[in-house]
């Protein structure tokens, strides 16, 4: 029989393992939210991901569980884990992707590099923070906040009232993670992978660009990061990998500071979009990395395929018809790039699919990536 992989989650992460499970020769199977996601190939069951029995019903009949996302509540995991069910990354990982209070102090601990921040419980702690930080900060929610949602840069403390307000309300209380506005040059992204034997790779440290607080573009290679600035984003992110225990993929934003420091922005342990490059770019994509990982199979090797990789997301989609309407024309104008859709429909701002392509000159890449995607778009 087929070793068979669970992934909880039926986003476009998870369809994304589809393809390389199937070259492994393992059976994947999909607990999604609802019917029609993007991984509905694999969709063996819907519902819902926060309900321990349902959780519990898919768990027995997969050999490992794995996420498309890290929202799945820590009583959940842990429940799963007691019933001895492998579960990577497991919930003493996955709580620091869960919750960035808890992150920044574990990496805090770690001695790792990061901005200047401070949990808030009320509107006078942020001034303070404020005040001592040229009167203006990032605030963030602790948990739920992702592609720019729970985030705000604020000037003053009444800007984040609605918030404590809502802290106030909550039975359970609660603070918000302040940081510094860091005055940064460019943001990177390190992807690790780490098996439960303690194996650990690193690919090449990339360039993310964001839009609206969302990614719009990767370059991988990041450009001029060779020599110093790539030895430290690799050393930063086996630390943590190794620090909190990651099983699986771990993406680690970063910001390059004006001053060329590198500082932990957010984590992410699972496959992640400054990693999709990999799919066409990389000898083994993040995705195939992610399962052998979590099945504590040899890991694969990094390096690039070509000197230059660029991915371009799809965002929001055409106004009027299909993607697939748009195939023909992408295709005949861009034959080196290559499109990967996620069975979503268009929507303002959604991400609904990418292009990578890769090649030996960076701007000759990085007008074919552009140019392929915005067949795709009005």
């Amino acid at each position: 029989m087929a070793v068979r992989v669970g992934v909880v989650g039926g986003g476009q992460l998870a369809r994304m393992m589809i393809a390389p499970a199937a070259e492994l020769g393992l059976e994947i199977r999909v607990l999604a939210e609802s019917e029609g996601m993007s991984a509905a190939l694999a969709a063996t069951a819907v519902g819902d991901y926060r309900d321990l029995e349902t959780v519990r019903a898919f768990a027995r009949d997969v050999d490992v569980l794995t996420f498309d996302h890290e929202h799945v509540p820590q009583d959940v995991l842990r429940a799963l884990v007691a019933d001895g069910v492998a579960v990577h990354p497991g919930p003493d990982a996955l709580r620091f992707a869960q919750d960035k209070l808890e992150m920044r102090e574990r990496l805090t601990q770690l001695g790792m590099p990061q901005p200047d921040w401070a949990r808030v419980e009320n509107a006078d702690q942020l001034q303070e923070f404020l005040d001592d930080h040229g009167h203006r900060a990032v605030v963030k929610t602790p948990r739920g906040g992702y592609d720019g949602k729970g985030v705000r840069v604020v000037s003053a403390a009444t800007e984040a009232q609605d918030w404590f307000t809502a802290l106030a309300e909550d039975a359970r209380g609660g603070a918000l993670l302040v940081e510094e506005l860091v005055d940064f040059r460019r943001e990177l992204a390190q992807q690790v992978a780490r098996r439960p034997s303690g194996e650990i790779v690193a690919y090449p440290v990339v360039e993310t660009v964001q839009r609206d607080g969302v990614c719009a573009e990767v370059v991988a290679p990041a450009p001029g990061a060779q020599g110093r600035v790539a030895a430290e984003a690799e050393r930063i992110g086996v630390a943590i990998a190794e620090g909190l225990g990651v099983t699986g993929m771990l993406a680690v934003e970063l910001f390059e500071t004006t001053d060329e420091r590198l500082l932990v922005n957010e984590l992410a342990m699972r496959p992640h979009n400054s990693g999709h490059w990999s799919q066409d770019g990389a000898v083994t994509s993040q995705f195939e990395q992610h399962l052998r990982a979590v099945l504590d199979l040899p890991l694969g090797a990094t390096s690039a395929r070509a000197p230059w990789s660029v991915m371009i997301n799809i965002l929001g989609g055409p106004a009027e018809g299909t993607l697939e309407d748009r195939f023909d024309a992408a295709m005949s104008a861009h034959p080196a790039a290559k499109v990967h859709t996620y069975g979503k429909a268009p929507r303002p701002g959604r991400k609904i699919g990418h292009v990578n392509v890769a090649g030996g000159d960076l701007d000759d890449v990085v007008y074919e990536a552009r140019a392929a995607a915005a067949h795709f778009l009005d």
